[in-house]
């Protein structure tokens, strides 16, 4: 049976595998000779982790971008090694001893099996013999694969990274093969200048020119209120925007809100609107019913605007922007699948800075100066940039690095090429 995620999720807190996996390392460590015990610890003082860290960053820091011909050609070559792969057999599933291994905590076969599998994935060197020493190039090796998963680079097979390990040979191959049909589908339509937003990856490149000016970490639409995959160009950008808040998310989460906490309009400085403009105040509403979505809702700009100090306007059906965000902890995650269909900009002022470009007379200093003034300001983009939102869960770059990402809305398994949201 393929372990998924969910079903990883399921047992693990059904069987308290955590616990047990850490239980089980404890026990074979107590065993250990002291000679064991000194080795190990030599092994830890030769490791450089912050070098690895560097290092394996580095290795998907290339130029070129996720959607290109570049891209698609890299892909190519990718699916070619992994048929090879897959026809060799694959590589074995970690096994529960796998769980928690990191920088001198040896595990005796389960560190082996790593290092082979490692091996397979390109994370490491080939060698004919393996040893059970989780070393300074064990600990590279898991950060590198960390990295082309989309997992923080911590050198320690934590959960994540153990149910990337448990993805066979056979699904990757298929992640690829229809990824580069996406990829394709769109490489030739696009143009020299634009801003892409892989959901999948949570990620957003500034393309110019070909090569990447700029890459952006993003928090995009949970399972449930998806960001949606489109084409449309940014016109404008709005410094220090009023949050008017949709009637799809009054529904859903503001009169929650209000029954639990009365004071959450007043606390978030949100203003109440009737049908003539007038403003109104929390106790005018039954919050019981669904009186509330008969009303406007419209957020202060400030610190605790739900977009920060910018939005990023394209036109679109569905009522989705870029934008700031004052929940900047999120960014550090390795899901980040939290908004209702907007996309959150780690680095939103670096972003605008490019769009604006072309406008004249802005940097990113006067940018961070309008954010600070809290200057309520529109801006129009004198030349109008193209942005694709897609969904790609598998590529691979010049160096021969190939990344992946689960597939969050389950558009690979259904088979999905044209992913386009109607």
């Amino acid at each position: 049976m393929h372990l998924n995620r969910r079903k990883l999720l399921t047992s693990m807190a059904a069987l308290g595998a955590a616990s047990a996996f850490a239980t089980t390392v404890r026990a074979d460590e107590n065993n250990d000779s002291i000679w064991d015990v000194l080795a190990r610890n030599q092994r830890v003082k030769d490791a450089n982790p912050e070098r690895n860290m560097a290092a394996a960053l580095q290795i998907i820091d290339t130029p070129e971008p996720i959607l290109s011909f570049d891209t698609a050609n890299n892909i190519q070559s990718a699916i070619a090694y992994y048929q090879q792969v897959v026809q060799a057999g694959g590589w074995k599933a970690p096994s529960r001893q796998t769980f928690n291994l990191s920088l001198g905590k040896d595990n005796g076969s389960a560190v082996a099996d790593l290092k082979r599998h490692l091996m397979l994935t390109g994370d490491m060197s080939q060698a004919d013999r393996v040893n059970a020493s989780f070393d300074d190039a064990t600990d590279l090796a898991v950060r590198k694969f960390q990295v082309r998963h989309g997992v923080i680079p911590t050198g320690k097979v934590d959960e994540p990274t153990f149910y990337a390990l448990a993805v066979p040979a056979e699904e990757r191959l298929s992640q690829l093969q229809i990824n580069l049909q996406r990829v394709q589908q769109v490489a030739g339509a696009l143009t020299d200048r634009y801003v892409v937003v892989n959901i999948p990856a949570a990620s957003i490149e500034a393309v110019d020119q070909g090569m990447v000016a700029q890459r952006h970490t993003a928090v995009v639409g949970r399972i449930d209120r998806p960001t949606p995959i489109l084409d449309s160009r940014i016109m404008q950008v709005n410094f220090n925007p009023y949050w008017h808040v949709p009637k799809s998310l009054i529904e859903k989460d503001l009169i929650t809100y209000m029954n639990d906490d009365p004071d959450y309009l007043t606390k978030f400085k949100i203003h109440i609107y009737d049908g003539k403009g007038n403003e109104v105040q929390p106790t005018d509403i039954d919050w019981k019913t669904d009186d509330a979505v008969n009303y406007s809702f419209r957020q202060e700009p400030g610190a605790e605007n739900s977009m920060g100090h910018c939005k990023i306007n394209f036109p679109n059906k569905f009522d989705v922007y870029l934008h700031d965000t004052p929940s900047k902890s999120l960014f550090a995650e390795n899901a980040r699948f939290h908004s209702s269909g907007c996309v959150r900009v780690e680095g939103v002022d670096e972003l605008v800075d490019w769009l604006l470009g072309p406008n004249g007379g802005w940097d990113q200093g006067a940018v961070e100066a309008v954010f600070n003034s809290n200057e309520r300001l529109d801006v129009n983009l004198k030349q109008q940039t193209p942005l694709h939102t897609t969904y790609v869960t598998a590529w691979a770059n010049r160096s021969g690095i190939v990344s992946f990402r689960d597939d969050v809305y389950e558009f690979d398994k259904q088979g999905l090429v044209d992913t386009k949201t109607a």
